[in-house]
């Protein structure tokens, strides 16, 4: 997490993240830390959807190719599933960061959860985010589902696979 708040600050600092998008992710960074000891109020309804870790965060950017180098080069990051054109994976320890060129400036789009026994359970967790009235804004319960949080961020959740 240190890694992660030094990092923000280095692109903060150097002009590449707007104090808004700096505040969003430090925000976005201590509610995850929060949630994992907190229970919601709606949770204390219906059925908890267990993430057990961060799948990956998608990273949109200026360039994919350029910051795919930056990242495979510096700290050793394993590139995957590069299409040459938009996107890739870089995987590092058991954490994916999905580098995709989209807009500048970079953004944090949405970050991914693996869920505890999604396949055996992913009806019942649709049909706990249907309980709730989350609108699905993404994905389809066979791989993982996508919604947004109370700010607008993204949140996908689904299996190991997603």
């Amino acid at each position: 997490m240190e890694r992660i708040i030094a990092e923000l600050l280095q692109d903060f600092e150097r002009g590449a993240l707007t104090r808004r998008q700096l505040i969003q992710t430090l925000a976005l960074a201590a509610t995850a830390g929060a949630a994992a000891t907190a229970i919601p109020a709606a949770a204390a309804e219906g059925k908890i959807i267990p993430a057990n870790n961060i799948n990956h965060v998608s990273y949109q950017v200026a360039d994919y190719a350029r910051t795919r180098d930056f990242y495979a080069g510096l700290f050793g990051m394993k590139v995957s599933e590069d299409d040459g054109k938009t996107q890739c994976r870089l995987s590092f320890g058991d954490n994916i960061l999905v580098v995709r060129t989209r807009q500048t400036p970079p953004r944090v789009d949405h970050i991914a959860y693996t869920i505890t026994n999604w396949d055996k359970e992913k009806e019942s967790f649709k049909a706990e985010i249907d309980r709730r009235g989350l609108k699905i804004v993404q994905g389809d319960v066979n791989t993982s589902l996508q919604i947004v949080d109370p700010d607008g961020l993204g949140v996908q959740f689904g299996g190991l696979r997603q």
